[in-house]
């Protein structure tokens, strides 16, 4: 059990003194009913409750899907652009989420955002090898050369060590769907650029088993309730 204040600050609804006044102020009702007592007592688990009329339900993490626009930076402190924590209620950023990995600023699709911070780790260490897909368009035609440059590994010029696609499919002349597993700063780029082309549009399609919904419009997010499909790796 858990007392209503205490609920409302774990699901980003301010500290203590500002869960209390929503409640004294009767902006909060509990399966449908006004509940003006901040110590009333709640079994949290699956609990609807609204604030202001918006409902929600408890929940212990918070893990989102969102269809990241270009132009938006994924950071917290923007330095020229808007944030894509601009696009999440005010409840979700006070609950600390944070994107798993970032997309750069022109990049567009699937992130991931949380405030469990294990999840993060295991989505981001190298050691769970989580393949990530992308879908490439590129300023030249591609030809079979740089396929099998990317697929038989490149080198970048801050590591003398190849780096390899986990697939790669070329879908039209100047389109191809590339897989990779590791996070590294303009990783995808980078690797186009060493097999000789270069990349103009780039967008995530998945995150281990984890794909964008067709339905998640672009600046939209959506509640994960299987988030553990997004650490399904490579073999």
């Amino acid at each position: 059990m858990m007392e209503l204040e205490r609920l409302l600050r774990s699901q980003g609804f301010g500290s203590r003194a500002e869960t209390r006044a929503l409640i004294w102020a009767a902006r909060v009702s509990v399966a449908g009913e006004i509940c003006e007592d901040p110590v009333a007592r709640f079994d949290p688990q699956g609990l609807r409750f609204a604030v202001d009329g918006v409902e929600w339900t408890y929940r212990k993490f918070a893990y989102l899907a969102l269809n990241k626009p270009d132009g938006y930076e994924c950071s917290q402190r923007p330095l020229q652009h808007p944030s894509v924590y601009s696009l999440l209620p005010a409840a979700v950023l006070g609950r600390g989420v944070q994107a798993v990995g970032r997309l750069d600023l022109d990049t567009t699709g699937l992130l991931l955002l949380t405030d469990d911070g294990a999840f993060i780790h295991k989505c981001t260490s190298p050691r769970k090898r989580v393949p990530k897909v992308y879908q490439v368009e590129t300023r030249h035609a591609i030809n079979a050369e740089q396929v099998a440059a990317l697929l038989g590994g490149v080198v970048l010029h801050d590591d003398p060590q190849p780096i390899a696609a986990t697939a790669c499919v070329q879908l039209d002349e100047r389109r191809l769907r590339l897989t990779v597993t590791q996070g590294r700063y303009h990783l995808v780029k980078r690797m186009i650029a060493a097999s000789g082309n270069r990349v103009e549009a780039l967008h995530r399609l998945s995150i281990g088993a984890l794909e964008l919904p067709d339905s998640l419009a672009v600046g939209q997010w959506m509640w994960l309730d299987s988030p553990e499909q997004a650490l399904q790796a490579e073999g």
